[in-house]
This record gives structure tokens, sequence and C-alpha cells, in this order.
């Protein structure tokens, strides 16, 4: 028996990964009920392949929308770089753009679906863990403040940025980092940009907007669309903001300034905003690499071992990659064999995409043309040369694993 304790993208995928293996295990989720919250993010194709494998693609193409193509601009809406993505881009599957909540959703039904009932257990927060030459036991603390005890094989802790069993393992590490960088979030159904599956990254080193359509609209010719906004205002010398600070609601005299940056003729940003049913306001945050993940017959998974900033797409896409390789190790070794090999696979190349996402990642792009071109250009390859552009782009998609199959 396996536990996970975490509930989340990357807990739900490793629990349908190890059933689909015949290897049992039990989820335990520290919230008491699970809720479809959060707003846009996207998968990649490398992931979406591993999400087929489970038979999710229908539901999947139910609720959310296939990326058809990313365009970079600069803060005047001119065209900075532009590819397809996902199957326009010769891969084999789909990138999605979903809500977050929604792809929570189509994973959460699966693992009801097909675990027995008493593999789900919610209201149990991670305590503790002992464990032995024969198995882990975890000590959980159930919603009525009881604690609780559950033996098993392994010991993976899914349970995100703030993850109780990252702190077990590694009491000294130096916490989430926050570089100052703020962003404000929100989803409105909005009318459809050109074909209503386009991808947009816009702005200056001042201020960034990231555009997406995430599900069908209330008319086919609308999308319900995300929004992030994000902008540097501090140093990011101090602490991050409160724990209780994240995803508090935002105030629109803080993000319409940055809205105003944005001139862009297809787009009137600051109506967007203003007609948003709420705004999300957090902090961009992550964690430094850790040394090692596993000790035992005890490991880490997803934002728990590697928290990163929210650039390139490649949280959640990562977190179902570390699904796929534990379970397939798990599948074919002994426990402590397994989990070894799984940290010295994964951790070194989600470790390479910590320090690439905190340099920016692919929308570098737009930070290397306004800094030589901050009023705009009349034609982009007086800016730069396209094998440069092409270079950042191309060269984060060698990096994060999903660059177009040859």
């Amino acid at each position: 028996m396996v536990l996970i304790a975490g509930g989340g993208v990357g807990g739900l995928t490793l629990a349908l990964m190890l059933q689909q293996r015949g290897i049992p295990c039990t989820i335990l989720e520290a919230a008491t009920e699970v809720r479809e919250l959060g707003v846009g993010i996207n998968i990649l194709p490398h992931g979406i392949a591993e999400l087929a494998a489970l038979g999710l693609l229908e539901a999947l193409d139910a609720v959310a929308i296939r990326t058809r193509e990313l365009r970079y601009l600069n803060h005047l809406g001119q065209t900075l770089w532009a590819e397809p993505r996902g199957l326009q881009a010769g891969h084999p599957q789909p990138q999605f753009s979903i809500h977050r909540g929604r792809l929570h959703g189509v994973l959460w039904r699966a693992v009801q679906a097909r675990l027995p009932p008493e593999a789900i257990r919610c209201g149990h927060r991670l305590a503790g863990f002992a464990q032995d030459a024969a198995g882990v036991t975890a000590t959980f603390t159930a919603a009525d403040g009881t604690a609780r005890e559950l033996r098993g094989s392994a010991l993976i802790g899914a349970d995100g940025i703030h993850s109780a069993l990252r702190a077990l393992l590694h009491p000294a590490d130096g916490g989430i980092r926050w570089q100052g960088i703020q962003m404000w979030r929100g989803a409105v159904d909005w009318p459809a940009f050109e074909g209503g599956d386009v991808m947009l990254i816009a702005g200056d080193r001042e201020a960034k907007l990231v555009f997406y359509p995430i599900a069908p609209g209330s008319a086919p010719d609308r999308r319900l669309t995300n929004w992030v906004i994000y902008a540097r205002t501090g140093s990011g010398e101090g602490p991050p903001p409160r724990r209780e600070d994240w995803s508090r609601r935002g105030r629109l005299r803080d993000v319409l300034p940055l809205a105003r940056r944005l001139k862009l003729p297809f787009l009137d940003v600051e109506a967007l905003i203003r007609a948003s049913p709420a705004r999300l306001e957090y902090p961009m945050c992550d964690r430094d690499p850790l040394p090692w993940w596993t000790e035992g017959r005890v490991t880490l998974l997803g934002d728990a071992a590697h928290p990163m900033y929210p650039v390139g797409s490649n949280g959640a896409s990562q977190a179902v990659l570390d699904a796929r390789c534990l379970a397939d190790l798990l599948a074919s070794r002994p426990v402590p064999e397994a989990l070894a090999g799984y940290a010295a696979e994964r951790l070194p190349k989600t470790a390479a995409l910590v320090a690439s996402n905190r340099r920016g990642g692919p929308e570098r792009v737009v930070d290397v043309v306004a800094e030589r071109a901050p009023r705009g250009f009349t034609r982009i390859e007086d800016v730069i040369a396209m094998d440069d552009l092409a270079a950042i782009a191309r060269g984060y998609a060698q990096v994060a694993g999903f660059t177009v199959p040859r």
C-alpha cells in the first residue's frame, strides 16, 4: 500500500497510475472537502500524453481548450515571436488550456470511479512518519483533531508548495522564495480572440499580461478566458507575503495602472479586468531546489518537490511526469530502489526548470525586446535575430522536455 499525502493534480495522477499498474494506494488529503478552485493553467503535450494513457482525453476535451498557437507581443501589440502548439506543432497529443479546478475535477472523479471508497480520505493532514526495513508508519491529524496512524510500503508527499513532508525531511530548508513579483489573476466570459484557441503573452519590463481561453463560453463566439497581469512590486529582499494573504481579493487601484501600460489594439485590457467577477492577488514564489528528495521509503512529488515560477506552462505538467516516472519504477523495482531511481531521474530535470523559470523562461523574449526597443519597432529583425528568439523559446522547450518529435 502506497500512502499519498495530498490530493492535488500530482497526487491524484499518481494514484490513477498506480491503480493502472495494480499497486494499491491510499490518498490522504488535508482539506475536508474537494472543491474545484483556481483559475487557468496549461498542460503541455508530454503531460497530456500521460493523461491520455489513463483514458482521460475525452473528459479533458469536454472542459478545456486545445491551444493552437502561442504568441509573444510587446506592450503595443507587435508580434515578437509566434509558434504553433500541440497537434499543430507536430506533437501526437494536444496542449490543453484548462481551469485548474476542472482539471482537478476530472482527476478526482476518475479516482472515485476506479479506486475503492476507503482509498480516498479527506480531512487527513500529515503530522509525522517513522520507517523501518519493512514499511512506513505515517501519522495524520484528522479533521476532529485526533491522530491516526496508517501503515504503507511507501509515503509520497504530494502536498504542494507548503508541503508538510518536505518540512519533515528538510527542517533547515530555506523556505519559500519571493523575488518581489506580484500577480493578479481572473477568468471571465469574453469574446473569442481569433479562433478562440490562441494564447498571448504581452508586455514590457514593467508589466506583463498572459491571456488565453480555458473553456467554452456562454455562446459559440465567446470563451471563458483566463488572464494574468504580473509586475515587480518589491525588491524581493524581504519575506514573501504571509500565507493567509495568498489568493486574496485584488484591488482595482493596484492592477489598473499596470493594465493601462498595455496598448493592445485588439484587446481592451482594462475592460477585461473590470468585467471579471473576481481578481485574485498573490505572490510569484518558488523554493530552492533540494539536494535530495528521497529517504528510504519516503519521497516528494510535484510542487512539494520542485515548486517553480508559473512561466512556461510547466508546473502541472512536471507533476504528471513525476507520477509516471515513479509509478513505472514502483511497478518494476523494490520500493527503496524505485524511490531512489525516481529522484535520480527527476530531481536534476526539475531543478534545471526552476532555474530557467527564475530567469524568465521563454517569456524572457519579451524582456529582451523591451530592453532593446522600448518604444516598439518597424521590423523585429532589426531588433533581434530570429535565431536568437528561437534559441530562447525552443531552448526552453528542450529543457522542459516537450520539443517536437522528429
